[in-house]
């Protein structure tokens, strides 16, 4: 099968995924082989082909945004039938008798695994996963309506509950790439207003296209103290704007798996009065669900960019740049 493949870190400028013919992987028996459709560009991708993240196994095949066909299963798969279209997101497996599994928080799972990061992705003709972690597609999507949705859209919904906002209030979206554009859909289905923050004239666009009721950049001051802020830049100094945005209680969500350092904080000017700074690590099965099943029901509105497959290197150095409205999306096969 044809793939992009990572054999060395580099920034992506030296185009390092190289286009290459690798063996079609076989199902164990809860797995599924998948024909991938399309898979999705996510910066997580660019984060790992940079050598920006630990413990990435090399070579690798990026990519963990997949919608795709089963076309073979194992001999103890019986979840889906040949044929049926389905999806894979970041979460690849977890040990689901460890003790965060019994919390809820299989996220946190020690001994987790991600696709295109510990096992290969979907930057690919075929992915195999096992079959419990794979998601029926909605047939309201087309395949790259839905990618985004996989991880862009499951990381962002997992933020936007854990920046513990709530319907009416004043939520702040700092950075507005592909998963802030699904975020602030849902955010709005809740009822909530939404200020945006990008550096981005055309991202800032978007974001009044899909119902911001005001957008700026990191250096101006929102119209109104903010209840709760989602944080999806890699760069640590917003995180301060963000903090100082906040409102007495507010609470901010870091959504980025990878972030530059945050700078030294002045506790009183930015903490104090019960403000709360968490980060997001990775999501459940549990939010996957419920993210396709709330997309379906508003319905959310997915804004793609297609490269074919050989073109990877050069979506992500778009991606790099802030010059890809909504999210970017690699097609593989029909």
């Amino acid at each position: 099968m044809k793939a992009m493949l990572l054999n060395n870190f580099a920034l992506i400028e030296q185009n390092p995924l190289e286009l290459t013919d690798v063996p079609i992987p076989e199902p164990g028996t809860e797995d599924i082989l998948i024909r991938i459709n399309v898979c999705g560009v996510c910066h997580t991708d660019l984060h790992t082909i940079e050598g920006e993240l630990p413990d990435v196994k090399l070579p690798i095949i990026p990519g963990h945004q997949i919608v795709g066909i089963v076309e073979k299963m194992g001999s103890e798969a019986s979840r889906f039938k040949e044929g049926d279209r389905v999806g894979v997101a970041w979460l690849y497996s977890t040990e689901e008798n460890c003790r965060y599994a019994q919390q809820g928080k299989e996220n946190l799972c020690n001994n987790a695994r991600f696709t295109g990061y510990h096992v290969n992705g979907g930057y690919a003709e075929n992915i195999v996963i096992p079959e419990k972690f794979a998601y029926p597609i909605p047939s309201i999507f087309s395949d790259q309506e839905a990618a985004p949705l996989l991880c862009a859209g499951i990381i962002g919904y997992r933020a936007l509950r854990l920046s513990e906002v709530k319907p009416s209030q004043r939520l702040g979206l700092i950075g507005f790439g592909a998963s802030a554009h699904v975020a602030i859909q849902v955010a709005i289905h809740w009822g909530c207003e939404v200020y945006v923050f990008s550096r981005s004239g055309e991202h800032r666009e978007l974001a009044r296209k899909l119902g911001a009721s005001w957008t700026g950049t990191s250096n101006e001051d929102p119209p109104a103290k903010l209840d709760s802020i989602v944080n999806f830049t890699p760069a640590g100094p917003t995180v301060l704007d963000g903090m100082r945005f906040l409102d007495k209680g507010g609470t901010q969500a870091l959504a980025c798996i990878y972030m530059s350092p945050i700078p030294e904080m002045d506790y009183i000017k930015y903490l104090y009065h019960e403000r709360t700074l968490r980060s997001v690590a990775n999501a459940t099965r549990q939010d996957g669900n419920e993210l396709l099943k709330i997309a379906t029901e508003i319905p959310i509105k997915t804004t793609t960019q297609i490269f074919p497959l050989e073109e990877a290197n050069q979506a992500l150095q778009l991606l790099k740049d802030s010059k890809i409205d909504g999210a970017a999306v690699l097609k593989i096969t029909e």
